[in-house]
C-alpha cells in the first residue's frame, strides 16, 4: 500500500511540475511595432539569487525578439516580481479493506489516514510599461511548483519565460 501511495504522489507531483500556469495579457491599443528598446525598472524577489536569473531569462527572450536593452530611457520599462508560497494538499489513503461493506462504511479493520502536503509554488509576474506615458502595456505571469533543486527551478523559470514570450510582441489591433 505504501508503494501505491508513493507512486501516486510521484505521479501527482510530476503532473503539477509538467504544467506551469502561464498567462499573458496586453493593452490592445498599444502599438508594439514602435517599441525597440527596453530598460529595467526593478526585479524584486524574496531570494536575491533569483534577481540575476530572472533578468537573464527575460533579457534573452526580448533580445531574441529584436529588442535592445539600454541602461535607461528605453521605449519600454520592465519590472519583475517573484515570490513563493506553500499550497496545501490533503491526501487521504485507506488501508485494511476488510471483507466488504459494513455498517460504518468499509467494514473490517479499515483505517483512513489523511496527511497535509505542503507544495512550494513559485510565481513570477512581469510587467511592461510604455516609458513615455507610464501605462501598462503587457503583463505575463507564471506559477509553477518548485523543486528542492535550484537547477531544476532555473530550468522551469527559463521555460516559463519562454512560454510567456511565445506570441510576443502581440499584433496591434488598432
Amino acid at each position: 500500500m505504501k508503494t501505491i501511495y508513493a507512486l501516486g504522489l510521484v505521479l501527482v507531483c510530476s503532473m503539477a511540475v509538467a504544467f506551469a500556469d502561464v498567462k499573458t495579457d496586453y493593452n490592445h491599443k498599444a502599438d508594439f511595432s514602435k517599441y525597440h528598446t527596453y530598460s529595467w525598472i526593478k526585479v524584486q524577489t524574496e531570494n536575491p539569487l533569483w534577481t540575476d536569473r530572472i533578468t537573464r531569462a527575460v533579457d534573452s527572450e526580448l533580445q531574441a525578439k529584436g529588442w535592445t536593452k539600454v541602461a535607461s530611457g528605453g521605449d519600454v520599462s520592465v519590472a519583475a516580481y517573484g515570490s513563493t508560497h506553500n499550497e496545501r494538499s490533503l491526501e487521504t489513503w485507506y488501508d485494511g479493506f476488510g471483507g466488504g461493506w459494513g455498517w460504518r462504511g468499509f467494514g473490517g479493520d479499515t483505517m483512513a489516514t489523511t496527511s497535509v502536503e505542503k507544495i512550494p509554488v513559485g510565481t513570477l509576474v512581469l510587467d511592461m510599461f510604455d516609458s513615455a506615458n507610464k501605462q501598462l502595456i503587457w503583463r505575463g505571469s507564471s506559477s509553477d511548483t518548485l523543486s528542492d533543486k535550484p537547477e531544476n527551478n532555473e530550468k522551469k523559470l527559463d521555460k516559463s519565460v519562454a512560454s510567456m514570450f511565445k506570441k510576443f510582441p502581440p499584433e496591434s489591433k488598432g
